[in-house]
C-alpha cells in the first residue's frame, strides 16, 4: 500500500494557491513562490492539503511536528483496535451430555472474552448417514449459549463436518 505523498516547499507545481496561515487564518489566493516567503519568514513550510482544488489549497505549518502528531493518532487508533480471534471446538454426534456442557463451558469463556466461536461436529464412518442426530446436538449447543451468543452463522455441512459460528451477544 503507497502512502499517499504530500508536496511541501518547492515540490508545489501550482502558479498560484490559495493559504491558510499557521494560526488557521485565510491568506487569499497569492502567487507560489510569495507564498513559499512567507512560510521561510517563520521558519515554516508550506504545505499542500489539497492538491486537487482549483487552486491547490496550502497550509504553512511545522511539516515534521505534523507527521510526528499523525503517527501518534495512528498508533493510539491501533492501540483501541479490538482484535477478534475465532477459536474453534470440535464435538462428535455422540458426544455424551457432560462432555457437552464441559465444551459449552469453555465457548462461554471465549466468549465472554469478546471471541468468536466455530462449533465443529465431526461426523466418523457411518455417523455421516444420522446427519440428524448431528444437528440435533448443535441445534442444543446452541441452545445452551442463547443467552450469551448469537448465532453468526447457521449450522451447515462441510463434507464431512457441520459447523456453525457463534459470536458474543451486543452490549448495550
Amino acid at each position: 500500500m503507497a502512502k499517499p505523498t504530500v508536496n511541501i516547499n518547492n515540490a508545489i507545481r501550482a502558479m498560484e494557491v490559495r493559504v491558510i496561515g499557521a494560526d488557521s487564518e485565510q491568506l487569499g489566493v497569492i502567487p507560489t513562490s510569495k507564498a513559499l516567503e512567507l512560510a521561510a519568514q517563520q521558519e515554516l513550510d508550506l504545505v499542500e492539503v489539497s492538491p486537487t482544488a482549483v487552486p491547490p489549497v496550502c497550509r504553512i505549518m511545522d511539516y515534521g511536528k505534523f507527521k510526528y502528531q499523525q503517527s501518534k493518532k495512528q498508533q493510539e487508533a491501533k492501540k483501541k483496535q479490538i482484535h477478534v480471534e475465532v477459536k474453534e471446538i470440535k464435538l462428535r454426534p455422540k458426544t455424551d451430555d457432560h462432555d457437552l456442557m464441559f465444551k459449552v463451558k469453555h465457548v462461554r469463556r471465549f466468549l465472554e472474552e469478546g471471541n468468536k466461536a466455530k462449533v465443529t461436529l465431526v461426523f466418523r464412518g457411518r455417523e455421516i448417514t444420522h446427519m440428524d442426530i448431528g444437528r440435533a446436538v448443535i441445534q442444543r449447543f446452541a441452545a445452551e449459549l442463547e443467552d450469551i451468543a448469537v448465532i453468526e452463522s447457521q449450522p451447515r455441512v462441510d463434507g464431512r463436518n457441520m459447523f456453525m459460528i457463534v459470536a458474543p451477544k451486543v452490549k448495550k
